[in-house]
């Protein structure tokens, strides 16, 4: 397993040792041991996610607050998605960042998501399966979002506009001017 921290401290792009012959492949999607090893990071996950999603089919950005917060190993488990996260730690000196990756089925990529991101990714083609565990458990009242178009943040989808299919909660979602207020209480 490689483990690459990205421009954002703490969030990891994590490429497993895959071994492979002609009957297919083997590959470790988690090894705690190893997570820690590589990261210094002890996670318990306590709940995982599937999320099955058309061609253009934006989902975020999202994020549980305060207490609720959650940590996420996000994997493609069929087809191809370019995953998306912003840091809004408020102490953090890459806040309003972004990082975007890559990640299928062919590459088996991971992206670890640290506790204060935004996430959100794209489907770049059909019925692409993500995976992601995560280690707190969904609050839907501590569910908060920017919109994935957000002018201040300029995220590149890899999409036409045209394409892209949201959420009637997606497309509610404000701005990052707005959650700045909120994370800073003004």
């Amino acid at each position: 397993m490689k483990v690459k921290e990205t421009n954002l401290s703490g969030c990891f792009v994590i490429d497993p040792t895959v071994f492979e012959d002609d009957r297919g492949c083997f590959f470790e999607s988690f090894n705690k041991k190893v997570f820690l090893q590589e990261t210094g990071l002890n996670l318990d996950f306590v709940q995982n996610n599937i999320s099955v999603s058309k061609k253009g089919v934006v989902r975020g950005l999202h994020m549980q607050k305060g207490a609720h917060a959650q940590a996420k190993l996000v994997e493609v488990i069929k087809g191809v998605a370019l995953d998306v996260v912003v840091d809004v730690r408020t102490d953090s000196e890459t806040f309003g960042e972004s990082f975007a990756c890559i990640i299928s089925e062919e590459n088996k990529r991971q992206i670890f998501i640290p506790k204060g991101f935004l996430h959100g990714f794209t489907s770049l083609e059909e019925d692409t399966i993500l995976s992601y565990k995560c280690d707190a458990y969904y609050n839907k009242n501590a569910e908060i979002g920017v919109r994935y178009d957000d002018e201040d943040l300029g995220i590149d989808w890899k999409m036409n506009p045209e394409e892209i299919e949201l959420s009637e909660k997606d497309k509610g979602l404000g701005s990052f001017s707005d959650l700045k207020k909120i994370l800073f209480h003004k």
